[in-house]
């Protein structure tokens, strides 16, 4: 009986040292950026529907982040070309975000603080394709950064890429698709 005590002791002691941490969604923000051949550049946001992160003492455990592509944003042009942009990033040639409403990171692997960053190994999940990413996350008092680059064409995003289409000349746009991120409590 002792033994069982004890047992249940060091149970409920290893389970009080995990603890989720909610992100505020209004504050946590993605910045999101395309290139072009020519080196010139969009860029806009999207906002988190839901973010959380589950830590073992320091140690990072989980996370789990789920983007609202309604919400993406084109915001370095206005008018007019900021709405056909929006328009065509969330029609079949980009997200197809009618069909495709959420994009989902996460990771369940225990990731220690190694010289003030957690290097993360994550599943990527866009219009219903997942891959593996690697990223980074950088504590920062009680908030979080974060950089993702992803090649758009695994997931099925081929519109105007090189390796798909020839003679693009300079309406080639790159593949990868960078992306910063910032977590706030």
């Amino acid at each position: 009986m002792k033994n069982l005590f004890t047992l249940l002791t060091v149970l409920l002691l290893s389970q009080s040292l995990i603890s989720q941490l909610s992100l505020d969604l209004e504050k946590s923000k993605i910045k999101w950026t395309g290139k072009k051949i020519t080196n010139a550049s969009h860029w806009g946001s999207l906002s988190f529907s839901e973010a959380n992160l589950e830590f073992d003492g320091n140690d990072l455990i989980g996370g789990k982040f789920v983007v609202d592509m309604n919400t993406m944003s084109v915001d370095d042009i206005q008018g007019r070309g900021k709405q056909r942009l929006e328009g065509h990033l969330r029609n079949e040639d980009f997200f197809d975000v009618n069909n495709h409403k959420e994009a989902i990171l996460m990771f369940d692997q225990r990731v220690p603080l190694t010289n003030g960053v957690y290097e993360v190994m994550g599943s990527l999940t866009i219009k219903g394709i997942s891959k593996p990413v690697k990223f980074t996350l950088v504590p920062d008092g009680q908030n979080y950064s974060s950089s993702l680059v992803f090649d758009r064409t695994e997931f099925e995003i081929t519109y105007s890429s090189g390796n798909f289409f020839e003679n693009l000349g300079d309406r080639l746009i790159l593949d990868d698709v960078e992306l910063e991120v910032s977590l706030v409590q």
